[in-house]
């Protein structure tokens, strides 16, 4: 690249035109901008998830819910289902909330990054991606992979999370008046494709002669993160009551973890403490083995436990349903909980 002649930005919209990815969402280099409902589910989908998880998700959801009133129609019980396994609940929360205040408006998302910044769940960098990619606004959009192309265009060394201050201002610095949309997704796939986190391919970026820590020989120093604390272990305990081929599952409070989602009934465990809640039946239970996950802030072991008894009378309707077994995919349990029973079932069988 010449500098003297060329900016990053034209460098790189360049580039994007023959080397953008083919996304569901996405609107090709030049085209009109796609729908702003579709801009804004995947940029919620994509938050701490990857784009192959996603874009399975995101075809059901649009084929289900192609605007933003069918979405603000539809049932909690039926998003969260439908959401199950791509994690992170609260995203799901915030989704309904936001179709629903879009409905309320007439159905159209606002087209400035201000007025998205009023929508409920939507943060700053949403905001800005659905103001560039979708209505064209200049905006400065800023996700993991655009931080770590910047980081290192520029060589900025200070750790991560402070460091991101100084990333923004550099990111804007080069964020073109005109056509931000692309150069977001541009920066994008570039941190995807080229400039990745680790073994950086820079013999095939188009900003190779721009970059400083290319420049040191030491790319992939950048962005600097500070030394990870230690993930805290917790442990709970799960429950499966089973009769006459279904399982009781109960509804978690709509707030907190896995909040408003179908699961096995357990022991109150969390983030912050192991479970303490007593069983939903007196005994007797056998154990039937454990699972691990890992959330983001903690790692949990879950054991699980098989009810012997059969005194399902107990059992309060308010608090769950007998789900069938056969349907129990149909459920939509969050992974933690689709690896229990996946144990629960096995054992069951005799695998």
């Amino acid at each position: 690249m010449d500098a003297s002649t060329q900016t990053v930005a034209e460098v790189l919209l360049a580039w994007y035109q023959g080397h953008a990815r083919r996304l569901p969402w996405r609107a090709p280099p030049g085209a009109p901008p796609p729908d702003p409902y579709r801009v804004w589910l995947s940029e919620v989908m994509l938050q701490q998830t990857t784009v192959a998880a996603v874009a399975p998700y995101f075809v059901k959801f649009t084929a289900r819910w192609p605007t933003a009133r069918d979405l603000a129609a539809a049932e909690d019980a039926e998003v969260m289902a439908a959401w199950a396994g791509l994690g992170y609940y609260a995203r799901a929360r915030n989704l309904l909330a936001c179709a629903r205040a879009v409905a309320a408006r007439g159905g159209a998302f606002p087209d400035t990054e201000e007025a998205l910044r009023e929508l409920p769940g939507l943060g700053a960098y949403t905001a800005a991606a659905v103001a560039a990619i979708a209505f064209g606004r200049r905006a400065v959009v800023v996700d993991a992979n655009v931080e770590r192309v910047t980081a290192r265009l520029f060589a900025l060394d200070e750790p991560l999370p402070g460091g991101r201050t100084a990333i923004r201002r550099a990111a804007e610095a080069i964020t073109p008046e005109r056509h931000s949309g692309d150069f977001a997704q541009a920066m994008m796939d570039l941190g995807a494709t080229i400039c990745t986190s680790r073994a950086p391919r820079c013999l095939l970026c188009p900003l190779a002669a721009a970059c400083q820590a290319r420049a040191r020989g030491e790319a992939e120093r950048f962005p600097v993160k500070a030394a990870k604390k230690p993930r805290p272990e917790r442990h709970g305990r799960a429950y499966w009551i089973e009769r006459e081929g279904a399982v009781w599952l109960v509804r978690r409070e709509g707030r907190g973890m896995l909040g408003g989602m179908r699961a096995l009934p357990d022991d109150d465990w969390s983030a912050r403490s192991d479970g303490a809640r007593p069983a939903p039946l007196v005994g007797p239970w056998t154990p039937l083995g454990t699972v691990q996950h890992v959330f983001t802030h903690f790692a949990l072991t879950l054991s699980l436990s098989l009810y012997d008894g059969d005194d399902w009378a107990r059992l309060d309707p308010d608090e769950g349903e007998w789900w069938s077994l056969d349907q129990l995919e149909a459920a939509g349990l969050p992974t933690l909980f689709a690896k229990a029973a996946r144990l629960g079932l096995s054992r069951q069988r005799g695998e």
